[in-house]
C-alpha cells in the first residue's frame, strides 16, 4: 500500500535539506508546505545595490553606503526623508545597541556601522547611550541596558550554521555560544525570544557588499569564493532578510559552480526560525521584495 507523506516526514527532510530546494525535494514540485494558509501575512524586505559602493581596493564608500542606506530605509518604512524613517524606529529617549560583526575578512565594516550610528544621533539619542559592539555585548553596559538593538552583520557561508545570517548574529548574546551548534545550529532563532531580543530588536541589515558563497572547514576564507555584489538587504523581520539572502547566495553557487551546489551543512536555522519558532517569515511567497538601484546581476 502506497503509504502518505506526512508531517513527520516533512520535518526530516527539512532537518537536512536546505530552504530553497526543500519543496522540491520533498513534494515533487506539486505543493509547497508553506501554503497551509492564503490568509498568512507577508513581510517587506529591500534589496539596494549600487556599483559604486565599493571603490577600486573593494572598500566601501562611506557616502554612498550612506545613501544606499537612506533610500532602502524610506522604502522599507514609507518614508520620504531618512531621518523620518528613522524616527518610526528610534525614540531620543532610546538606549541603543549596535549589533556588528567583526569576523576579519568580512566585517561589517565601519561604513555601515558609522551611517547607522549617524542617524542614530540626528533622531536625539545622546551619543552615550549608543554604542557598537560584537563579541562583548554581555558586558557592554548599553546593551545590558538596551531598550532597541540595531542588528547587522556581512552574509557568508558558515561551517556549522550554513550561512552567516541576522539570525545567528545574535549568538553572542548567550554565555555559552557552542550550546547553539548542534544540528547544524537548527535553533538559533530560540536565542532571540530566552534573551528578549526580538521586540527591542528595530531594524535587520544583511551586509551583501562582498558575500562569502563558498567555504571549506571552520573559519575558511578564500576571496575567489568571494563578489562585489555590492548590496545591503533590509528589513524588520531577520527570518526574510535571511532568506532573502540565503537565495543570492545559492543562486550564486549555482552560477559559480555550473550546477546546483546545496550549502554543507543547509542553513535550514532559517526555515526552522518560521516554522519551528515563529520568528519571522522565510517563505519566500510571503516575501515583499523591493529591489532598489542596480539590478544586473541580482541573482534574485
Amino acid at each position: 500500500m502506497k503509504r502518505s507523506f506526512t508531517r513527520r516526514d516533512f520535518l526530516k527532510i527539512a532537518a537536512s535539506v536546505p530552504l530553497t530546494h526543500l519543496v522540491s525535494r520533498a513534494f515533487g514540485n506539486k505543493v509547497s508546505p508553506y501554503q497551509t494558509s492564503k490568509n498568512l501575512p507577508s513581510t517587506k524586505v529591500v534589496l539596494i545595490r549600487d556599483p559604486e559602493a565599493l571603490d577600486q581596493q573593494k572598500k566601501p564608500r562611506d557616502a554612498v553606503i550612506q545613501k544606499m542606506m537612506d533610500e532602502a530605509i524610506m522604502k522599507l518604512l514609507d518614508e520620504k526623508d531618512p531621518r523620518e524613517a528613522w524616527q518610526k524606529i528610534i525614540k531620543p529617549d532610546d538606549i541603543v545597541g549596535i549589533k556588528t560583526n567583526v569576523w576579519s575578512y568580512i566585517p561589517t565594516t565601519s561604513a555601515v556601522e558609522q551611517a547607522i550610528w549617524q542617524r542614530i544621533r540626528e533622531v536625539g539619542v545622546p551619543q552615550s547611550n549608543i554604542s557598537i559592539d560584537d563579541r562583548g555585548v554581555r558586558r557592554n553596559p548599553v546593551f545590558q541596558k538596551a531598550t532597541a538593538l540595531i542588528n547587522a552583520r556581512p552574509a557568508r557561508t558558515h561551517h556549522w550554521a550554513g550561512m552567516g545570517s541576522c539570525i545567528k548574529n545574535y549568538i553572542m548574546f548567550t554565555p555559552r555560544p557552542s550550546a547553539y551548534h548542534g544540528d547544524s545550529c537548527a535553533d538559533l532563532a530560540r536565542i532571540w525570544f530566552e534573551y528578549n531580543l526580538k521586540d527591542k530588536t528595530r531594524l535587520n541589515i544583511l551586509v551583501m557588499l562582498t558575500p562569502l558563497f563558498h567555504g571549506i572547514g571552520p573559519h575558511h576564507y578564500s576571496e575567489k569564493y568571494t563578489w562585489p555584489y555590492c548590496g545591503l538587504i533590509m528589513g524588520t523581520d531577520p527570518v526574510a532578510v535571511d532568506s532573502t539572502g540565503l537565495r543570492i547566495i545559492e543562486a550564486k553557487r549555482k552560477e559559480y559552480f555550473g550546477e546546483k551546489r546545496p550549502l554543507q551543512p543547509p542553513a535550514k536555522h532559517i526555515f526552522l526560525a518560521e516554522t519551528r519558532h515563529h520568528l519571522g517569515v522565510a517563505d519566500p511567497s510571503r516575501i515583499e521584495l523591493i529591489k532598489l538601484g542596480w539590478l544586473e546581476g541580482s541573482l534574485i
